[in-house]
Order: structure tokens, then C-alpha cells, then sequence
């Protein structure tokens, strides 16, 4: 594993109708990180997010903006976040959602650990993690997704299809990246998954995760289905591999 710097840090928060909670989740993580950049990817929100955006980032020199044309998905999204970072020094790119579920109040501690890992996922599911708010068919859909991820690919992470997470930058530079198509919380297993893959080390923090106050979740059925089809698409590849190198002994 890579022991270099951990800084600076670029934290990616990707917006869609965000208005009301951009500005409070960007003064938060401020408080709880002076020093942090923020890039707010805004996917062409008819809310005026991305002219908020604007206006904060002509007052802060941490604030940058990307803005995309069209609501591409949270994994295009994240992955022009990543490409922008890459294009620049920063050495570490956290993912935070912009509606106050992630509290940045946890990110020093997930700095902290991500000196002896390569990815830290914030955890819901680890001791010490724990739902605010939540509605308990979320729970249900969140926890089985977790459960069946881990058991169809083998992956040992509780909380695989969280959103909280910080990279170091050598993990992005050796995904993939234009080879990722999977969205919604689909896109978080992707990029766990292939960073185990990888080789690189993956621990998790627990976090506090509050449902949003303002504004309305962008979970799907459509999102749920997708993280199905293509979980169960990876875990038979996985199965196969190991019987291909099982017959090989």
C-alpha cells in the first residue's frame, strides 16, 4: 500500500435540485475540514443548484463546480468528479452526498484511517454505525442488498453500497474508470468491488446516516433492480473463475 500524503483532499458532491442543502453541507464540512476542497458536480438542476454552486464558489476559492448538461445518473456524475480530480494534485477524493445524510463531522476520522488503508467506506453497519430518520422498507432494501452483495461476490465490507467513502488517489488512477456503467447505489459495489479486486486495502468507519430533511431521495425502483442484475452478473462471473482455476489443479 501506498504511504504517501494525504493531502490536499477534494471532497465530490454530486447535485440534483440540491438547492436548499448545498450551501448548509458545504459550510458544515468547512467547519469540520477548513482545509478541504469541494467540486459540486451539478447535473443541469432546474432548482438554480448549479447557480448557487456558482455563487459559492466565486466567494470561496475551495468551491468548484462542474457542470453536465443533463441528469446522467450518480455514477457519471461521480466518475467526471474523479476525472477532474485526477486532472489535478489532489491526493486523496472522499464521495459525500449533498442532502446531510453524511454527516461531515465523520470525515477526519475516515482521514485518519485512510492512513493505513487504500479506501474507507463509512459504515452504517460496523459497531458503532447506526440509521436516523430511515423509513423501514429503506432499511430492509439496504441491509438485504448489503447481505446479498457480500454473499454473491464474497466481499467481506458491511456496508459495500454506502456513499461515504475516501480514496486514495492511486486506487483511481488504476480503475477502470471509463469502463464503469453502473449507477445508483449499484456504482458504490462497482468501485468497492474493484478495488478489492485490485488488491488494495478497505476498511470501514462507522458513520451516523440521517434521511434527509429537504428535498426527495432519488432511490428507485429501477436503481434497486439494477444493482440486482448486475451484483448477480458479477458474483456468477466470480463462481466461474473459481471453478475454471478449480478444474486447472
Amino acid at each position: 500500500m501506498d504511504q504517501g500524503r494525504l493531502e490536499p483532499v477534494l471532497v465530490v458532491i454530486p447535485t440534483y435540485n440540491e438547492r436548499e442543502n448545498l450551501e448548509p453541507i458545504v459550510t458544515r464540512l468547512h467547519a469540520a475540514l477548513p482545509t478541504a476542497h469541494v467540486l459540486v458536480v451539478d447535473d443541469g438542476s432546474p432548482d438554480g443548484t448549479g447557480d448557487l454552486a456558482d455563487k459559492l464558489a466565486a466567494s470561496d476559492d475551495r468551491v468548484n463546480v462542474l457542470h453536465r448538461t443533463e441528469k446522467a445518473g450518480l455514477g457519471a456524475a461521480y466518475i467526471a468528479g474523479f476525472g477532474w480530480a485526477l486532472e489535478r494534485d489532489y491526493a486523496v477524493v472522499v464521495e459525500m452526498d449533498a442532502d446531510g445524510s453524511h454527516a461531515p463531522e465523520d470525515l477526519p476520522r475516515m482521514l485518519d484511517a485512510l492512513g493505513d488503508a487504500d479506501l474507507v467506506l463509512g459504515s452504517r453497519y460496523v459497531p458503532g454505525g447506526k440509521v436516523v430518520n430511515w423509513p423501514w422498507h429503506r432499511q430492509f432494501i439496504s441491509r438485504g442488498g448489503n447481505v446479498y452483495a457480500r454473499l454473491a461476490l464474497g466481499a467481506k465490507p458491511r456496508d459495500i453500497t454506502g456513499g461515504f467513502r475516501a480514496f486514495r488517489r492511486a486506487v483511481l488512477e488504476k480503475l477502470k474508470l471509463h469502463t464503469v456503467a453502473s449507477q445508483g447505489y449499484c456504482f458504490q459495489i462497482d468501485l468497492a468491488w474493484r478495488t478489492i479486486e485490485a488488491g488494495f486495502t478497505v476498511v470501514e468507519v462507522p458513520i451516523t446516516f440521517t434521511e434527509r430533511e429537504r428535498g426527495e431521495s432519488k432511490m428507485s425502483g429501477s436503481i434497486v433492480r439494477e444493482a440486482y442484475l448486475r451484483v448477480t452478473k458479477w458474483g456468477l462471473r466470480r463462481r466461474g473463475t473459481q471453478l475454471v482455476k478449480l478444474f486447472k489443479r
